[in-house]
């Protein structure tokens, strides 16, 4: 999951997520990496609910804007996919050659995934971690051809070429590598808040350690603030990232709004510590030392502090940004603001057409 310098020609990275669709698209240098497009097109609501596409067209239309919004040319992407229909686990085999295991990955992957091994397709990465002699440690992922199906469908009628699906928790990883030092010996969380779905991505030594992802997410502050102040979804979403409400003069949040916007950041967090109090109780001789918030959700007001309180662990934003070279395309403003939604983005755009 290292950053691949030189490589084949880029690809550019598309987000599909349940509230936008973003489009990256970076020249990575030996020097830096540089951000030659980005265009951002928001869906409209319940086009994606819980992982499942319910208006193909309108998710169509978003990945069309985005390109076009990026003035992007290039027509092979690299997109994500996560939730309840993709399942990660770090699994233990007798060492093996790669072709050996290509043939029985099926047969072991069986006793991992509950759904029916022919509705999957599966990958796998060998980690280089070994824990017990004669023992090899094995990524495993596997993804529901159903799941996989819709992704191609609409990158395609979006007249693209879907040359890479990735996971999205592995696209933040990317992200942070190649923006961030991490000592070998290190435990780190990725947070990915994003709309519907929450991605955590524990990283041991630079090798993915849990993988979990979570069905909740930044839109329901918005529901919350929707039932609050009975306000439609494009007004609760602006007030949820600091805004004020029309009948609002000055940028005052309503009470009714802080109480609700504490009692979910309250939900959340809770849900997201108790994945990462699950790691602590089963990899008891690793601590996380820090934890990287990224996606639209981490941008709510207090959210970082909250989870900190709760973790006790040091917390910060993730900007996936903070390394690209200088360059005047784009205002600085507009990339500070946006930058932790791009987690997912920017690493997909760091893959290559021959990973």
């Amino acid at each position: 999951m290292q950053l691949p310098f030189g490589r084949s020609k880029s690809i550019v990275g598309l987000d599909i997520g349940s509230t936008s669709v973003k489009a990256v698209e970076l020249n990575v240098k030996p020097k830096g990496i540089e951000l030659l497009h980005l265009g951002v097109a928001p869906l409209p609501p319940e086009a994606i609910v819980q992982g499942a596409f319910l208006n193909s067209g309108a998710i169509t239309d978003a990945i069309r804007e985005a390109i076009d919004a990026g003035g992007i040319k290039s027509k092979n992407v690299a997109a994500a996919v996560s939730g309840h229909s993709v399942i990660v686990k770090k699994i233990s085999l007798p060492t093996m050659t790669r072709d050996e295991l290509e043939e029985s990955i099926r047969w072991e992957a069986e006793q991992y995934i509950p759904f029916d091994i022919n509705e999957v397709n599966l990958d796998f990465q060998i980690l280089d971690s070994v824990e017990v002699e004669g023992q090899m440690d094995v990524l495993l992922v596997a993804a529901k051809k159903d799941l996989i199906d819709d992704y191609v469908q609409v990158i395609s009628d979006a007249g693209l070429q879907p040359a890479v699906l990735d996971v999205a928790a592995f696209a933040v990883e990317n992200a942070f590598e190649a923006n961030y030092e991490a000592r070998p010996d290190e435990v780190v969380a990725l947070v990915n808040v994003g709309g519907q779905v929450v991605n955590i991505n524990i990283v041991a030594g630079g090798v993915p350690a849990f993988t979990r992802d979570i069905s909740t997410g930044g839109s329901v502050y918005t529901e919350e603030i929707q039932k609050a102040l009975s306000v439609g979804w494009e007004e609760a979403e602006r007030i949820k990232l600091g805004g004020s409400s029309a009948e609002e003069s000055q940028d005052v949040v309503p009470q009714e709004v802080e109480q609700a916007m504490r009692a979910v950041t309250e939900t959340v967090i809770g849900e997201i510590s108790r994945s990462l109090d699950f790691f602590a109780a089963t990899a008891s001789e690793s601590r996380i030392s820090r934890i990287f918030l990224a996606g639209g959700g981490s941008k709510v007001s207090g959210f970082d502090a909250a989870f900190q309180g709760k973790t006790n662990v040091p917390v910060e934003v993730l900007n996936p940004l903070s390394r690209m070279l200088p360059n005047n395309r784009f205002d600085p403003d507009y990339l500070a603001d946006l930058a932790p939604s791009l987690g997912v983005g920017v690493g997909l755009a760091m893959r290559r057409m021959d990973d």
